[in-house]
């Protein structure tokens, strides 16, 4: 058995924020697409890394003045840069001590199964034309590995309402990475769903599409080592739309009548309308308006995380972008 305090040690000096680790036998009951034990023979342990985001990265669209940085160094680079070297510095020390480990970053592409969201029930139905079993009773490659749920499993937070994932100390505020090890470890406990999410429902009224169902009953649920989960059943069509800018009023770059269908278009297309990628990504200039900052901020005021400043985030009223009939704030 590894010590779990030198991994998290070695994670923290690495360039992780936080850090846990559960075992795979958590997995139990999960879909077989979906379940990660079947990536890596004689898993026993899955670690979940948190990489934070900066709150100041999402001053610029709070402001409405600089919206690159959210996309570019808050969310991409964090995938494509930090996440790869923080893993390989981790997985050098689990193997030098004898154990393999599969490093598990945060923007591979999706796998048999749609993760999107939008088609329902197809993540755990796997596309019959993409792949095809190895041998009967195997999964489709290529797995597909739910982050969130690896997170939760290991320890390092819980769902919130938003479907966004929640740690004690920033909240929203993390991209995720995952690492699967045959090497044993001592385990921390799954966060008690309501730990951190209270269900204000803040995310609901901030989501410029209306993205987020606000009915208690509207949800999505698993068991994950006993424990029920649930979060809202996201509309994710209108997720990734208003994620890009699909609402002139939260979107200072939709000037015509054709940025509106512009910024409006499927995913992909939205993706580089008017403002180029940067590390590979531009969607983000909604800023999750509802799903990151209403949750940070409403957790930040009501002490439910340990990340804190000097200052509140909002300063002032959330603007607006006037309309046709002159409103706007």
């Amino acid at each position: 058995m590894l010590s779990a305090k030198i991994l998290k040690q070695r994670a923290l000096e690495a360039g992780a924020d936080i850090v846990a680790v559960g075992p795979v036998s958590r997995y139990e009951g999960a879909p077989k697409q979906l379940d990660a034990r079947w990536a890596l023979p004689g898993c026993k342990s899955i670690i979940a890394l948190g990489f934070r985001h900066l709150r100041g990265v999402f001053r610029g669209i709070e402001e409405g003045t600089f919206y690159t940085n959210y996309s570019g160094v808050g969310y991409a680079s964090i995938n494509c840069i930090r996440q790869p070297l923080v893993l390989r510095e981790l997985c050098r020390w689990i193997e030098d001590e004898g154990y393999d480990a599969m490093p598990i970053p945060n923007h591979f592409a999706w796998g048999a199964t749609n993760m999107s969201g939008q088609v329902p029930g197809a993540e755990t139905k796997p596309s019959e034309t993409l792949s095809r079993p190895l041998k009967e009773g195997n999964p489709y490659p290529n797995l597909s590995i739910h982050v969130r749920l690896g997170a939760v499993i290991a320890g390092l937070g819980e769902i919130g309402w938003s479907k966004m994932f929640l740690s004690k100390e920033f909240g929203p505020r993390q991209r995720l990475a995952l690492l699967l090890t045959d090497a044993e470890f001592e385990y921390d406990p799954v966060v008690k769903p309501g730990t951190i999410c209270d269900r204000c429902k803040q995310c609901v009224k901030a989501c410029t599409g209306g993205a987020i169902p606000a009915k208690n009953e509207d949800c999505v649920r698993v068991v994950i080592d006993g424990n029920v989960i649930e979060w809202a059943n996201i509309d994710y069509t209108k997720c990734s739309r208003y994620f890009c800018g699909a609402s002139p009023e939260h979107n200072p770059f939709c000037v015509t009548e054709a940025d509106r269908e512009g910024f409006a278009a499927p995913v992909g297309k939205s993706q580089e309308y008017k403002l180029p990628p940067q590390y590979f990504y531009a969607r983000a200039l909604e800023g999750a308006a509802g799903c990151v900052r209403a949750c940070m901020m409403h957790l930040e005021k009501t002490g439910r995380i340990t990340n804190t400043f000097e200052n509140p985030f909002r300063r002032k009223p959330a603007w607006k972008m006037a309309t046709n009939s002159g409103d706007g704030e």
